[in-house]
């Protein structure tokens, strides 16, 4: 009787472990994708200029790599950095140029570029007015309104400036003291020539009368890293994973924006621009287009980081030495591009 009980009890003991057997397996075989990561995202502002992000966050790129991203505008370049440093957010969007300022800072737990989005800079040169046989010199002794001090806008637009031998502390009246957000507000209003705007806004002026595009620094500047996903190197260790699914989703992203049209992405991401009209949206996106401003990979190459570098030279930014082996890592993109 007894062994009977017991010849029972071991089945049943025997019945238990097959079912935890057949769990175990069950979770090891599931998709990596069915858990959900949570990832804080900042970005610098909110730009047509960034297209590509919206584009994964919109297709669902993101998800589908087992990502919730929560994307917040962190407005400036200062701002994101700290927020990035004191871990309000895991992964920004912004200038490199401010991961080199970190890390000149002697800072242990310094920002690493992983993702490039944007490889020009992204403002037009608009004028007050119509001006068809626009030459640079004609922007000499001018009233300029420029950008932020240290900020890529105004290092690039110094930089493609002296090429074409102005130099635009001697060369002309620039103003530099108006922040970023009133910058347009301040040219429609205000005394001034020329001013650097991103898109939409030169769109928007041109529309109103308010102002004309003359000339754009991406074509001029030639390539460079101009805006980049970069996380903290504590992050990229301990959140290895989330980090190539990010990527993976934004390389989704840049080659889904490289074979649609300017119309196709602006309908995408109209979302994240509801006070922008739709044909505003498309000639925007066009222009990034045309010029190649949108990455159509995520890998930031040596020849750029150099010229992001000799541009911030030429500014007198370059607070020291950048070294490209430290500030930017390329296996997670090529990994990602290989694959």
């Amino acid at each position: 009787m007894k062994r009977g009980i017991h010849l029972k009890f071991s089945k049943y003991i025997a019945g238990l472990f097959c079912i935890l057997l057949v769990a175990l397996a069950a979770c090891g075989n599931g998709n990596a994708k069915d858990t959900i990561a949570k990832v804080k995202l900042g970005e610098v502002t909110r730009s047509i200029f960034y297209a590509p992000q919206y584009v994964a966050l919109e297709k669902g790129f993101f998800k589908e790599e087992g990502l919730d991203v929560n994307l917040q505008t962190t407005w400036g370049g200062d701002k994101t950095m700290t927020a990035l440093l004191s871990n309000g957010i895991d992964i920004a969007l912004v200038g490199s140029e401010t991961s080199i300022y970190v890390y000149s800072q002697g800072s242990k737990d310094y920002a690493v570029n992983f993702a490039q989005l944007t490889q020009t800079d992204g403002t037009f040169l608009v004028s007050k007015d119509e001006q068809p046989d626009f030459k640079w010199q004609d922007v000499r002794d001018s009233n300029f309104l420029g950008q932020r001090k240290g900020g890529m806008p105004q290092m690039v637009g110094e930089y493609v400036l002296k090429q074409h031998d102005i130099d635009p502390h001697q060369d002309l009246h620039l103003s530099q003291n108006i922040e970023f957000a009133n910058i347009p507000g301040a040219f429609g209003t205000g005394d001034y020539q020329y001013v650097q705007l991103f898109e939409p806004t030169a769109s928007v002026f041109e529309k109103e009368g308010k102002g004309h595009v003359v000339a754009s620094f991406g074509e001029e500047s030639g390539t460079v890293p101009y805006t980049v996903f970069m996380a903290k190197q504590s992050y990229m260790k301990k959140d290895k994973t989330s980090v190539e699914k990010f990527t993976k989703a934004i390389f989704r992203a840049q080659q889904w924006v490289d074979k649609h049209s300017a119309e196709e992405i602006a309908n995408v991401i109209q979302p994240y621009f509801d006070d922008t009209e739709l044909d505003i949206l498309t000639s925007s996106v066009e222009r990034y287009k045309a010029q190649g401003s949108y990455a159509t990979d995520p890998l930031l190459e040596k020849e750029g980081w150099e010229n992001l570098k000799n541009i911030m030279d030429e500014a007198g930014e370059l607070p020291g030495d950048a070294p490209y082996e430290k500030l930017v890592d390329t296996n997670i993109a090529k990994d990602v591009m290989n694959k």
